[in-house]
């Protein structure tokens, strides 16, 4: 059996349906469907999930989100057109939309997950009703009927442990299920969704509840590529690697997968295949436990902007006890995540995303950790790029970092910090954002200019 998901760009239109419905059909394991908000069709376009954020936003504003929701129902009216649908499916659509709007508003947060949820939630009844039409037993399955429990936090839900229970029961059911991704109910009936892009989660979640043999993820590329094409021009496509390396690689830039998505799939050993729904019969990725390494140390370079460091220095820091508890202290008090920890005897650096900052509160916290801390020095750098060198070949391997080093060096990449994984399963370099571009092309060309693509 195999649960398959298929992305925003893949059932942008009708057009893209059909070939999903091909897709779908021409294999009877592939049983569950989980289906995103309809995609862009073209560059210049707007996904469906952006729509209606601005529509929420504009109620929350209490203005009138006209334009917004007939560019949404537009949307789903030309796909109803393409496929020859009933009337009566946009009608349900605009009905679902309006009563979504004239919702309770007194929890903000709450609004705005239930009417993003809409875009998958109405597009999985459009798919299953094109399915129905075209002869084929298929049905919308509501995700709070069929048990997809999850955390009360808007934007951010996590599974609960009942859910995989519950959900297992859709094995009884007969058809092809047709699976709303990105969002879930909380025990009280609320809706809540993932992270952005979360359809994946939702995928992964059914794989794992299900015991599925495969979780097979539609995209619009052939595979996932060792570095990012825009980057680097035709580069090697990668045929094998494990959940650890995909993760690192999601984390880092890779935006084929969602970087959450791997872990319901990973902790019931279950392999993730990403395939092309424009391509079909590309081979794909394919994600599991453990690989042969025979590619060498390094199986892809992955890049992420919009990083700043906290740097903090204060003699004999590492005989003071509590020291790094009492930073990271401070920084939960904001509500601030981070991302690393590179450290030396007297300094350490913290690596947050600087979206979460603003030109006060990053005053704010300088003095903080001057004043409570009592540090030497401390310094707030901008503008930062962290580029992952990602291989399960780097443990068994000796002078990767020096390689990596000595690349970056050769093309004049100054190099602001370094920060190697404990799994070694990966190594992180912080370079600023105008060196990114030329960093990443000198490390593929360290470890994958001599390889046969």
């Amino acid at each position: 059996m195999k649960v398959v998901k298929f992305g925003g760009s893949s059932l942008a239109s009708g057009k893209q349906i059909e070939k999903v419905f091909q897709i779908v059909t021409s294999d009877s394991a592939r049983k569950v469907v989980v289906v995103s908000a309809p995609g862009k069709r073209y560059e210049e376009d707007e996904k469906v999930t952006d729509l209606l954020i601005a529509c929420a936003e504009k109620c929350l504003q209490n203005s009138d989100p006209k334009n917004e929701l007939s560019a949404v129902i537009a949307r789903y009216s030309a796909i109803a057109e393409e496929l020859a649908l009933p009337d009566e499916v946009i009608k349900e659509i605009k009905e679902d939309l309006t009563e979504r709007l004239n919702g309770d508003k007194s929890k903000p947060d709450r609004f705005m997950d239930r009417l993003k949820a809409s875009g998958e939630d109405n597009h999985a009844k459009l798919v299953a009703a094109y399915f129905q039409q075209q002869g084929i037993e298929a049905y919308y399955v509501d995700p709070q009927e069929a048990g997809l429990l999850v955390s009360d936090e808007p934007g951010n839900a996590q599974a609960l442990p009942e859910a995989y229970d519950r959900l297992y029961a859709l094995h009884e059911r007969s058809g092809v299920l047709i699976f709303p991704g990105f969002f879930g109910y909380s025990l009280g009936g609320e809706v809540f969704t993932f992270s952005r892009s979360g359809s994946d989660i939702t995928g992964s979640i059914l794989a794992n509840a299900l015991k599925a043999d495969l979780y097979e993820n539609f995209t619009d590329v052939d595979a996932v590529f060792s570095v990012n094409p825009f980057i680097v021009g035709r580069p090697k496509e990668i045929r094998e690697l494990t959940y650890r390396e995909m993760r690192e690689l999601s984390y880092a830039g890779f935006t084929v997968l969602h970087d959450e998505a791997l872990v319901p799939a990973f902790k019931a050993g279950i392999p993730v295949q990403i395939k092309n729904t424009n391509n079909p019969s590309a081979p794909g990725t394919r994600i599991v436990h453990e690989r042969d390494n025979t590619n060498g140390p390094v199986i892809g370079i992955a890049s992420d902007k919009g990083f700043c460091s906290i740097y903090v220095s204060k003699y004999l820091m590492n005989r003071e006890i509590g020291f790094g508890r009492k930073l990271l202290s401070i920084l939960e008090g904001y509500g601030l995540s981070y991302e690393h920890t590179p450290s030396g005897i007297d300094d350490v650096s913290v690596i947050l995303r600087e979206s979460q900052f603003d030109l006060d509160l990053e005053n704010e916290i300088k003095w903080r950790i001057e004043t409570e801390l009592q540090a030497d020095q401390v310094k707030i750098e901008h503008s930062l790029s962290l580029i992952m060198v990602v291989g399960e070949g780097m443990r068994r391997n000796v002078g990767t970092m020096a390689r990596a080093s000595k690349a970056l060096a050769k093309a004049e990449v100054n190099i602001e910090m370094i920060n190697q994984g404990s799994s070694e399963v990966s190594m992180m370099f912080g370079v600023k954002v105008v060196d990114e571009k030329r960093a990443v092309q000198a490390l593929y060309e360290e470890f994958f200019a001599a390889v046969t693509v």
